[in-house]
């Protein structure tokens, strides 16, 4: 495969990895932006308008210790805010699946409160997930494809767990790119054939990215107080830039992947979608295998005596992004940064056509054993899938097609050659003669990039129109990466990325941090019909 076709691959990539999962009808038209004002889509409906609005995890605890507001109150006020955005109105199609057990979780936190009993930041918080990530409740977990309908996930994954351990309230399951992103090289991110087309909340005719759309949409929409994506390549903060809001994908390991629909051990990993750094470290280290508090590296001062790397490689795909940067840079010196210009990626062309092996060698072994644990469904294996969308293409093959799937069910297994050398070279190039190299020769604290460019129009025809992004050396070396909003393209959002070495976690939390109040970038969509 040529590069530029693997290039083509990854920006369909750059959006993908949970799943989709709900009700409602699947949307059989593009969204109409011909003649639309600029304006909120009705004129009697502010749907920025809402109690909560942008109210962080700090906030809603407060309420609840004062006993303005108990966990009860706060669940059912997000599930109309979804019923009113979500499901009518802009019809947002973000949530796939409401969880019938949200509000009694919250009475159950709420009576643990009363006797004194509370078990941490996020108790009584409502949360959304991805619907790729396994609940052993009465919800589905599908990727949105509808051949996974039918009997939910036996367990929790052990994020799950981890989060009901930690009192929060699990309100539903978002929509997201069916299958991650990973089926076709046409697909539009944010479809699935279950939940239909999720739209970005800033302008409703645009792309939400992808494949943690639905949890992007979500919190930027004020649907949930957080939420959780995963990501391969782009997934987690792709959709986090493109709809305002920060994201976190972690070190690989740092999260269990245990429970969630895979396609790449070696990439895949769930992370943190919130409205500040602030509430996604809360999240980041009460999910972690060890937790940790991430809270103690928040430094409005942390950019004083830093040294920050610009990847230079990842520029100049759009003027009005680099010009967003060229302020961004400003900030980062005026708040005591030392900045290093004009790195590059040395490898940057060989990585990947290699990454491309890997995902579609892991995607076929990991989805087989996946599906193993899952009892009750019309499928069981890659090839059963293949042939499922085959015999309802009406529904799942009515846009795009699934030739990624047909491509890895060719593959041949772990042990083949050609996969494991793919796999030491895309680590290889990534890591020691990657980050780790650059960070080295230059003694950096971080490299930062534009995360996206702005959200293009959703087009099912075609598929995406994707402008560029920097998540690649960051997923395939499997080190953090942080976005936080950078500015605005005509009212869409931007954002900057952050990330560097394994485990470097705290390092760009706290300069994603400082970042983040020297600039306040972050606002509430407006729902607008179109740019004009």
């Amino acid at each position: 495969m040529s590069f530029q076709t693997n290039q083509n691959l990854m920006k369909r990539r750059n959006f993908f990895k949970t799943a989709a999962l709900g009700g409602g009808t699947l949307a059989l038209a593009p969204f109409s932006s011909c003649v639309q004002p600029s304006s909120p889509t009705t004129s009697e409906s502010n749907y920025a308008d809402f109690e909560l609005n942008e109210w962080t995890i700090s906030q809603l605890q407060e309420q609840m210790n004062s006993g303005k507001m108990n966990s009860e109150a706060i669940t059912k006020k997000y599930l109309d805010r979804i019923e009113k955005i979500d499901k009518k109105g802009p019809e947002l199609r973000a949530v796939i699946e409401i969880n019938p057990e949200a509000i009694k979780i919250a009475q159950e936190m709420d009576i643990e409160r009363m006797v004194g009993k509370v078990r941490g930041p996020l108790h009584g918080i409502p949360v959304l997930i991805k619907d790729n990530i396994d609940t052993g409740d009465q919800m589905q977990t599908t990727a949105g494809s509808l051949a996974m309908v039918g009997s939910p996930a036996p367990d929790d994954a052990i994020i799950v767990r981890k989060l009901r351990e930690a009192g929060a309230v699990l309100l539903g399951k978002t929509n997201l790119s069916e299958w991650a992103n990973f089926r076709s090289t046409k697909s539009s991110s944010g479809w699935s054939g279950r939940g239909g087309q999720v739209r970005n909340p800033f302008c409703l005719d645009r792309s939400p990215c992808g494949s943690s759309s639905g949890t992007g949409a979500a919190v930027s929409a004020n649907l949930c107080a957080i939420g959780i994506g995963t990501e391969t390549d782009g997934s987690i903060v792709c959709p986090s830039g493109i709809n305002g809001i920060v994201g976190i994908k972690p070190t690989l390991g740092l999260w269990s992947g245990d429970g969630i629909i895979p396609i790449s051990h070696s990439q895949d990993t769930a992370g943190p979608m919130a409205r500040t750094v602030t509430d996604a470290a809360v999240l980041l280290g009460l999910l972690a295998e060890k937790a940790q508090d991430y809270t103690s590296h928040l430094d409005a001062n942390g950019l004083k005596n830093t040294r920050i790397g610009i990847a230079s490689d990842y520029f100049g795909f759009s003027a009005e992004v680099d010009k967003i940067f060229q302020d961004a840079i400003l900030i980062l010196k005026d708040n005591g940064a030392e900045i290093v210009e004009n790195l590059k990626f040395e490898k940057r062309g060989e990585w990947g056509d290699a990454e491309w092996q890997v995902l579609i060698s892991e995607f076929k072994a990991d989805l087989n054993a996946y599906l193993k644990t899952r009892t009750g469904l019309q499928v069981n294996s890659l090839a059963d899938l293949i042939e499922f969308n085959q015999k309802n293409a009406d529904t799942e093959l009515k846009w795009f097609g699934q030739e990624i799937f047909e491509t890895a069910e060719k593959t041949t297994g772990l042990e083949d050659p050609v996969y494991l050398e793919a796999l030491k070279n895309s680590k290889k190039l990534t890591r020691e003669e990657g980050i780790d190299k650059l960070m080295d020769e230059h003694q950096l604290d971080a490299l930062i990039a534009p995360t996206n460019g702005p959200a293009w129009q959703i087009d099912w025809v075609n598929g995406d129109h994707f402008g560029g992004g920097s998540s690649d050396v960051a997923a395939i070396s499997g080190y953090p990466n942080i976005t936080v909003p950078a500015g605005y393209v005509h009212g869409l959002p931007v954002g900057i990325s952050f990330f560097g070495r394994a485990w470097s976690e705290p390092t760009l939390i706290k300069l994603a941090f400082a970042f983040e109040q020297a600039t306040k970038h972050r606002k509430a969509p407006g729902f607008l019909k179109e740019i004009v």
